[in-house]
């Protein structure tokens, strides 16, 4: 009798046990599934603000921009106003845009990115090249005299690592050299100082459009490997070569590779952007210098040619289809815009080499 009352006692026990686990599952259940609903909203919206900070910014108008930023500051309209004005704006940009600056990002969307931050190295490069431009030549009255005590803390604060995410971080590097530009673009425009000065002569830009001029060649030669291409080995010894014979020249096959393919392209984009801009301020501070060499036509030439580069690419991809296959090519496309552009930048030095 006791063996059985016990056993009554502990059937109520038993029943109970397989509901208490039953509401143990369904729990577990739900939280799954809460769980794997909370982390597809938030690969949703992070992909969402991840293509939203991916759209390249638009072209500004350069010349109306320079005359805002001078009235609001209430600044005089000086040779190299518009010059200085337009680099810091360029410099801005890569800060200011959807996202800030990406280059250096360690969390999503931003590491998950890769155009935008090869588009933002692409315009660095053109900042960094100006920048040393207005403290080597534009800035100073000839080889001897003193550089510029602003320039010279601009332009290693720009020439710092893309990619540092604190201590210090780039954005605060890069804005320390906006700020060294201010310092000297406020010197430029008063008439009470004296100590900053802008030489629009065509020595000097000659020598800036030098670098330029090597900046697209070889944007030009790694936009066209994204085909495979014959590259010619020229490091001959001259000694080696029999008289009357034809030497032999190696041979190889240049092509990027697959996963760089748009990378090329985006900081081709970057630097073409940044030059389209910095090429229209150059056209106002230089405008004297251009008409007297009947240069004004070649600058504009190349601008043409470098917002064509911007026009908007319609591909979810970069394709990279052979020459004349049934893929378009984007990097041969866009080979095309910089090496007439480049073709435009060789003619305007030309023009600027005459007397």
């Amino acid at each position: 009798m006791l063996d059985w009352k016990k056993r009554e006692d502990s059937a109520p026990e038993r029943a109970a046990a397989p509901k208490s686990a039953t509401h143990g599952y369904f729990r577990g259940v739900l939280f799954s599934r809460a769980l794997a609903t909370l982390l597809g909203l938030y690969l949703l919206v992070t992909i969402l603000i991840g293509w939203y900070w991916s759209q390249e910014p638009a072209l500004f108008p350069v010349q109306q921009n320079a005359q805002l930023a001078a009235e609001k500051d209430g600044r005089k309209m000086v040779v190299g106003y518009t010059t200085v004005e337009t680099l810091k704006t360029v410099a801005g940009t890569l800060l200011n845009k959807p996202g800030g600056y990406l280059s250096n990002d360690r969390f999503p969307p931003g590491v998950w990115l890769d155009d935008i931050p090869h588009w933002e190295y692409g315009v660095l490069v053109q900042v960094r090249d100006l920048t040393r431009a207005l403290r080597k030549d534009f800035a100073r009255s000839q080889s001897q005299s003193a550089e510029d005590a602003d320039l010279a803390k601009a332009e290693p604060r720009f020439n710092f690592d893309n990619k540092s995410w604190m201590l210090p971080s780039s954005e605060s590097e890069y804005q320390e050299g906006i700020n060294s530009l201010s310092r000297y673009q406020a010197r430029l425009s008063d008439p009470n100082q004296s100590t900053a000065q802008f030489y629009a002569r065509a020595d000097n830009l000659n020598n800036w459009l030098g670098d330029v001029a090597t900046r697209l060649g070889s944007l030009s030669q790694r936009l066209s490997a994204s085909v495979g291409r014959v590259k010619l080995n020229t490091a001959l010894k001259t000694e080696s070569v029999i008289p009357g014979q034809v030497p032999q020249v190696d041979e190889e096959i240049v092509e990027t590779p697959w996963l760089q393919i748009d990378d090329v392209f985006y900081e081709a984009r970057g630097q073409a952007w940044a030059l389209s801009h910095l090429l229209r301020a150059i056209e106002v501070d230089f405008a004297d210098v251009l008409a007297k060499k009947n240069a004004t036509v070649s600058v504009r030439q190349i601008i043409r040619e470098l917002e064509a580069s911007q026009q908007r690419v319609w591909s979810p991809m970069i394709l990279n289809g052979s020459g004349f296959g049934v893929l378009a090519n984007h990097s041969l496309v866009m080979a095309n815009y910089i090496s007439r552009a480049n073709a435009a930048v060789i003619d305007l030095r030309q023009l600027l080499n005459q007397g």
